[in-house]
């Protein structure tokens, strides 16, 4: 109930007050990230997190001038991988046996499963694919911001190209996906944060088979 309680609370904020949250909020909603489940355990996407303000400003001219952008306290940025290689692959197969201590023959022949199929796929196809694991890992953020009591804006509103040349990220092979602003609200200038929240019904939204 109170993970749900928290849901309720959040909104996305359209004015930030741009008090800073603290290191360890910030942890731990980064922590929820890092826990989100991904395709085969890839995890094909990075978090940038702008606290710089004169970026945060370059940001916010190719992001339809949202205020949030550069009155937010931290502004994540998820981008995903521009395409899947070998080298990635291989990368996190050889970090899961590390950590485990040990190779495990079916997972080895999953490896090479993997390999035989997305380096060869088109790189916007693998892309596309990378985005939406960092579309889970970004969830997690905002969930685990909710409960922090931190307000959040998810920005999907922004000039991806721009981002990607602000930061730096084609040279990273990456490219940005969506954002969210973290921060407090400002109330008294947030035209939603009274609105009641509208969702579709159970009825509506729900069909169970059984």
């Amino acid at each position: 109930m109170e993970l749900l309680d928290k849901l309720n609370w959040r909104y996305a904020a359209k004015a930030m007050n741009g008090e800073k949250v603290s290191q360890d909020k910030i942890d731990r909603i980064i922590e929820a990230a890092s826990l989100a489940p991904t395709s085969s355990g890839l995890q094909p996407f990075e978090i940038l997190i702008v606290k710089n303000q004169e970026i945060k400003e370059k940001i916010k001219k190719i992001a339809w001038n949202q205020s949030v952008v550069s009155d937010c306290s931290h502004l994540f940025v998820f981008a995903a991988w521009d395409t899947y290689t070998a080298d990635r692959i291989n990368k996190m197969f050889d970090l899961v046996n590390e950590v485990r201590g040990f190779k495990n023959e079916g997972w080895e022949n999953y490896r090479q499963q993997l390999l035989g199929i997305y380096p060869q796929q088109d790189a916007e196809q693998n892309f596309n694919h990378a985005a939406k694991q960092a579309y889970l890992a970004f969830m997690a953020a905002l969930t685990a911001a909710a409960f922090e009591a931190v307000d959040t804006t998810p920005i999907e509103g922004f000039d991806p190209t721009k981002l990607d040349e602000i930061l730096d990220l084609r040279a990273k092979g990456l490219r940005s996906c969506v954002m969210l602003a973290v921060g407090y609200r400002d109330a008294e200038n947030d035209w939603l944060v009274n609105l009641a929240k509208v969702r579709k019904s159970k009825d509506d939204l729900i069909t169970v088979i059984e």
